[in-house]
């Protein structure tokens, strides 16, 4: 039986590859990645991208999603990259995009892909967890039991049943703070309020498996009996490469940015070569012509 293949001519290459920072705010935080999905392919539709297509019987445009916060979290660091068949000016794109998305998904900014691999940059994350309700003091105390704790089990339930894992290996960081004035357009906070209200900045080792957290949230119960009335309103601040020398998490596109500039940077240099010092028009004389 002769192999089949599909109709017409083959898809074009991938002549770019472009990296996406954006966020889910306010009700969107409660859109599933699925849905995310689906809005995003909806507005490189409408904002004409050329993209570019996997091969085979279904093609579909190459877009690649790395580290999606999980459904009711709120994120200022989201990241996917996507692959397109023409040169897209960065800029001009994430404006089309943006403006194509709802509010409350918004492309903070596009970047051209240098070499590396952007899921292997999302070494870390950091989190902040807001706890209506829960004073400062409680909160510290909780804290100070989970972090002197070797480890912390707590179970979850996954596609194959429910699963038991420590959650204390994979903190890196986990502290205590008050709400202030720029805390107060977070989902949870309010500004006038009297109740008492922690804040909890967690940065936590991506793992297999991934340590969420909501799976912070349960060690504290299970260790210190801390208890939330509410539940907690989470928010990913960022995501990208640990630095151990400092427990903080940097900028995964970072690499990406030096990378163009370096490239902006001797084009520069050689578009003096070619119209001179002076600015005039004269060409380069090339070695062989010498």
């Amino acid at each position: 039986m002769a192999r089949r293949t599909p109709e017409g001519p083959p898809p074009a290459p991938t002549v770019q590859r472009l990296r996406l920072r954006y966020t889910k705010r306010g009700r969107l935080r409660f859109t599933s990645h699925r849905d995310f999905q689906r809005a995003f392919e909806r507005a490189l539709r409408r904002a004409e991208v050329p993209m570019a297509y996997s091969a085979g019987f279904t093609p579909h445009p190459k877009v690649s999603y790395a580290g999606a916060a999980p459904t009711g979290v709120a994120s200022e660091a989201e990241y996917l990259e996507i692959g397109v068949a023409t040169h897209c000016d960065p800029a001009r794109l994430r404006d089309l995009l943006d403006a194509s998305l709802p509010s409350g998904l918004d492309v903070l900014e596009i970047v051209e892909a240098h070499g590396g691999n952007l899921p292997e940059r999302l070494e870390a994350s950091v989190w902040e967890l807001l706890l209506a309700g829960v004073t400062h003091e409680e909160a510290e105390r909780a804290v100070g039991v989970f972090l002197a704790a070797e480890t912390v089990e707590v179970q979850r339930m996954s596609k194959n049943g429910m699963r038991t894992f420590d959650a204390r290996e994979a903190v890196i960081a986990l502290t205590v703070t008050t709400p202030d004035g720029n805390d107060a357009g977070h989902p949870g906070v309010d500004a006038g309020s009297a109740a008492p209200c922690a804040i909890l900045r967690l940065v936590v080792r991506h793992t297999t498996p991934a340590v969420r957290p909501d799976d912070v949230l349960s060690g504290l119960r299970m260790v210190a009996e801390l208890v939330t009335p509410t539940a907690a309103a989470v928010t990913r601040l960022a995501q990208g490469p640990l630095d151990t020398a400092t427990d903080s998490v940097t900028d995964p596109l970072a690499p990406d940015r030096a990378a163009a500039s370096a490239v902006e940077h001797t084009s520069q240099g050689d578009e003096v070569l070619r119209t001179g010092p002076q600015g005039g028009a004269e060409p380069v004389v090339e070695a062989s012509n010498r």
